[in-house]
């Protein structure tokens, strides 16, 4: 544990008591005096409160906004160049072989790009970013910033009580908000399928900030335990679990993310790392596909449960990627890959669990319904 990195919200979380365990090369807290359920239902009813200050935060700058996105885009396959100022994009760093590297946000924030990503990936990502980008572009990773995201319904409620200005933002919409007195960099985002907000703050006001929020009625510290029920329930990817350097866009059931324009036939199409295996993918199709899952009976099934068509015999069709505990729908909720022949919502198929092989249905996902402001 000593050698674990600690966010500028640690001695916070100790003081509220929260359960710190290893994660990313971080302590973070996993859950807090109201345990993972009462935190994920506190989050779809109210306002939850999360330390994300483990992820990466990088500004990319150039010559012009046109120069920064063309560059980027040689290595993501979005479009950057027509990513509007003061808007947000969900992106994939991809690979020769057409897998994913990473998933990451990336933001117009007028004369620079800000680019977030996991925490996990953020050494190798800003080593390959700093390749590809320099000396035209540099790579700037922040340090001296902590990230904080507030989700929920009251989460708009709780933080226009610091500025109004917050509630006139729309989902994917970034800007530079006071927030208690700090100037704060905002984005009407988040990864819980909540409404909410993603805070980036000066390290050294952070804690004050998160103690003014704290102090509402509606908001509650959230840990990982909660944050992970709550992205699977919202049919989000973990990398690492359900996207990974062996997993193409187009099998996690991501293309929707690479818009028009950089995909086959599009102004700018191609160009970018495996971009002849995605499109091969998107015009053939794939051999298996990222699935929602609900086990029909009460036991969750977890990363790495194989899958089968039949209740006996056969080769297994797929595995679990992620599985748990759905509080919103007091029920298990997994999700992972199967052949494309089972992968109709729908289909009953098997997961083996301590020998036996348990019934589970191929589910539309989002598990439960995004309830971003549109």
């Amino acid at each position: 544990m000593g050698e674990l990195k600690r966010t500028p919200l640690y001695d916070l979380h100790v003081e509220q008591g929260a359960r710190m365990v290893p994660f990313a090369g971080y302590e973070m807290p996993v859950q807090y005096g109201m345990g993972v359920m009462k935190e994920h239902l506190h989050t779809r009813a109210a306002a939850g409160l999360f330390d994300v200050s483990h992820m990466g935060q990088v500004i990319l700058r150039g010559g012009s906004h046109a120069e920064v996105a063309l560059a980027f885009e040689k290595m993501v396959p979005m479009d950057v160049l027509g990513l509007g100022e003061g808007r947000q994009r969900y992106g994939l760093f991809t690979n020769a072989a057409g897998g994913i590297e990473d998933d990451l946000m990336f933001a117009n924030r007028g004369d620079h790009l800000f680019v977030v990503v996991n925490a996990a990936c953020k050494d190798g990502d800003i080593a390959r970013m700093r390749s590809a980008l320099e000396p035209n572009v540099s790579v700037t990773e922040i340090t001296d910033r902590a990230l904080i995201a507030l989700q929920g319904p009251a989460a708009e409620a709780a933080l226009a009580r610091l500025s109004g200005a917050v509630a006139d933002m729309a989902f994917m919409d970034v800007a530079t908000v006071e927030l208690n007195g700090t100037e704060c960099w905002v984005s009407r985002s988040g990864y819980t399928g909540e409404d909410g907000y993603e805070i980036s703050v000066p390290a050294a006001a952070a804690e004050a900030l998160c103690r003014v929020l704290l102090d509402m009625e509606e908001v509650e510290a959230i840990g990982l335990g909660a944050r992970d029920s709550l992205r699977l329930e919202a049919g989000l990817c973990l990398y690492g679990n359900d996207i990974s350097a062996g997993t193409s866009p187009v099998e996690a059931g991501l293309n929707w993310a690479i818009q028009k324009v950089r995909r086959a036939g599009g102004d700018r199409a191609g160009g970018f790392p495996g971009a002849e295996r995605i499109f091969g993918d998107m015009a053939e199709g794939v051999a298996r596909k990222r699935v929602g899952l609900a086990p029909q009976g009460r036991a969750p099934m977890r990363a790495g449960t194989v899958l089968y068509a039949g209740a006996e015999g056969g080769d297994p069709i797929g595995e679990v990627t992620s599985g748990g505990f759905g509080p919103t729908l007091e029920a298990p909720v997994a999700m992972g890959y199967v052949g494309s022949a089972q992968a109709a919502v729908g289909t009953e198929i098997f997961g083996e669990v301590r020998g036996k092989r348990l019934p589970l249905t191929v589910a539309k996902m989002p598990l439960v319904p995004a309830r971003f402001k549109r």
